[in-house]
């Protein structure tokens, strides 16, 4: 599949890739609804929100927004991943030992494969020292609630697909489709059927043959650039 894939980048930008290469293109989460969770560790409350930020602008006004929320309590460890790729990263331990909260969060957004969010971890102390494998645990814990509590979608790089055909073609197309597992998320029905969907990177040129091969040539094929999409 690797190899199959690097002759379609070779072909569409004239440029050779590796395994770096391929990371580039690879699937990928984005928060579709931030999440909350919360755990107790020694009478320490620690509260985790999850918000989608797309900047370190928006990740800076969710940030001071949870301070302000929780203005009375004494920290607000955060970290944040921004850009399709991970571009910038970002974590504090806004005054806890270094090391044991904001490190800890971002593992967990890291382990998680998602992008483009900010989670933040509220404390209010309990009055009982938790050291420092006690905070990393409790961190840990309740960033993991955090995202748990979050609903997560999957980016796929590939290809905006529009398909019209006549009604002998439709079903011929559907099948091919369903063989794939690719959902069909526009149809339009007048005198000729039209189709939109989207279609991962790799299966473009061979859903494209397969396609004109069932209609006899009858479907018309449009395809966008390439691009990120949301998985359905």
């Amino acid at each position: 599949m690797f190899t199959i894939l690097c002759i379609f980048i070779l072909a569409l930008t004239g440029e050779m890739c590796n395994d770096g290469y391929m990371d580039k293109y690879a699937p990928y989460k984005i928060i579709e609804y931030g999440g909350e969770g919360e755990i107790v560790e020694k009478k320490s409350r620690f509260i985790a929100h999850v918000q989608a930020t797309h900047t370190e602008e928006e990740a800076a006004a969710f940030i001071e927004a949870e301070k302000k929320r929780y203005w009375d309590a004494r920290h607000h460890c955060y970290a944040y991943i921004i850009g399709e790729q991970g571009e910038t990263v970002r974590y504090s331990d806004d005054g806890e030992p270094s090391g044991t909260a904001g490190r800890p969060i971002l593992e967990v957004l890291t382990g998680s494969g998602i992008r483009g969010l900010t989670l933040v971890v509220t404390r209010y102390f309990g009055g009982t020292l938790l050291g420092t494998g006690g905070l990393v645990r409790a961190y840990t814990q309740a960033a993991q609630a955090g995202i748990a509590d979050s609903r997560v979608a999957v980016m796929r790089y590939g290809y905006t697909f529009k398909v019209e055909t006549d009604y002998n073609g439709i079903g011929r197309i559907q099948y091919l489709l369903g063989q794939r597992g690719i959902p069909i998320e526009e149809s339009v029905y007048t005198q000729q059927v039209s189709l939109g969907f989207h279609v991962p990177f790799e299966e473009k040129d061979k859903l494209i043959k397969d396609i004109t091969e069932a209609t006899a040539g009858a479907a018309q094929v449009s395809v966008s650039d390439p691009l990120y999409y949301r998985e359905q």
